[in-house]
């Protein structure tokens, strides 16, 4: 997608140099562009854990080429007796990084197989290569066609709504700068707005670590889509007086049987949409779900992170000139009470009024995700 006119993805190998990868430090937006440069598999593994990079198919993306680097340099040297337990362990640390995203032990365990077929160290190192891009580029294509496929619901409101843009709800960032391009619930957006169809994004901010106000919102506005940042509890109000249109979210994990697990305060979305009978779609890539899981609310991990992110915001200082200073994080709650932050909750199928897929859309039900996903019945 665009950053200031030029096309980017969200993670590469650098251009001649096949020891280092790219990735967009997602913590320095909106304020900063920062590339990070990143050679081995600790550092990958850090910038997961912390958050330089984020969202489920990135994650995935990130992950894959983790396990390159943890490859080049396991199997460079081509005497050691202990490769494959190293391998292991590299995509032990890589998987303990994000309990949620199923992307992450996708990815990590497709790179296993893969590696595992070449017979020689320097196969190996080939193979993993291949296999990191080939999941960047299946993201890539995935978020395209899913856009393509969610375009019509954004159209056929439009047709209904002469003379005034769709208004659709978001929640957290499940745009590009959550995949390696085009995104998951902003697809739908980019291929509306790029086919002239008048659209508006209401971003929710997404406490605390407000992936929206500082993620969606500056990627929109990069793509020059009309959007307004919200307080993360408006949309509930919005949706009462008729001013929303369409929910549309993201996923980190989606059950075979249409459970969906996304960032904090999904759950309570979809509650308003089906009291205001708005339609709440989650768009997805198919390695998004978890194939194995049939309910969501016991069986999908919930990842709780450090109370900091909930009693400290950042940004960057602005003076009385209105002239933005430097960055600062500061307090915003009493220092001495606790903080509890679960990073993501679980929306139950029912109130999911469809899912958008690389494949095309189906109902939040096993028999309908089935029917797009033959190879994934239960024989």
């Amino acid at each position: 997608m665009n950053v200031h006119g030029r096309h980017y993805r969200t993670i590469w190998l650098r251009p001649g140099d096949g020891r280092t990868v790219e990735i967009i430090d997602q913590r320095a937006l909106p304020h900063r562009f920062v590339i990070e440069k990143i050679s081995t598999v600790a550092q990958m593994a850090a910038a997961i854990s912390e958050m330089h990079v984020r969202g489920a198919g990135l994650i995935g993306a990130s992950a894959g080429w983790g396990m390159y680097l943890a490859a080049l340099a396991i199997f460079s040297n081509a005497r050691s007796r202990t490769a494959d337990a190293r391998l292991a362990e590299a995509a032990a640390l890589l998987k303990s990084t994000r309990p949620t995203a199923v992307n992450l032990a996708w990815a990590v365990d497709r790179q296993l197989a893969a590696i595992a077929r070449g017979s020689t160290s320097r196969a190996k190192i080939s193979i993993a290569r291949e296999t990191a891009a080939l999941i960047a580029d299946e993201d890539a294509a995935a978020c395209r066609a899913i856009g393509g496929h969610g375009l019509p619901l954004i159209r056929r409101i439009s047709r209904r709504k002469v003379g005034a843009p769709v208004n659709v709800l978001t929640h957290c960032n499940a745009g590009w700068l959550a995949f390696v391009d085009h995104g998951s619930a902003t697809a739908p957006i980019y291929a509306a707005h790029d086919a002239g169809i008048a659209v508006h994004v209401w971003v929710d901010e997404t406490r605390p670590r407000s992936q929206g106000a500082k993620l969606t919102a500056w990627e929109l506005g990069q793509h020059g889509v009309p959007h307004t940042i919200i307080a993360d509890n408006t949309g509930g109000h919005l949706m009462q007086r008729d001013m929303v249109d369409l929910v549309i979210t993201g996923t980190d994990r989606t059950t075979r049987t249409g459970d969906v697990a996304n960032k904090i305060g999904t759950y309570l979305k979809a509650l308003a949409a089906r009291d205001n009978r708005i339609p709440f779609y989650v768009a997805l890539p198919s390695s998004s779900f978890d194939w194995k899981m049939r309910d969501g609310l016991r069986e999908i991990p919930i990842e709780e992170r450090g109370s900091e992110e909930v009693k400290f915001a950042d940004g960057l200082l602005v003076g009385a000139n209105g002239r933005a200073g430097r960055h600062a994080e500061v307090l915003i709650a009493p220092p001495e009470s606790p903080a509890a932050n679960y990073g993501f909750d679980v929306t139950p199928a029912r109130l999911v009024t469809g899912l958008i897929t690389e494949r095309g859309l189906c109902r939040a039900d096993e028999k309908s995700i089935v029917a797009l996903f033959p190879e994934h019945a239960v024989r």
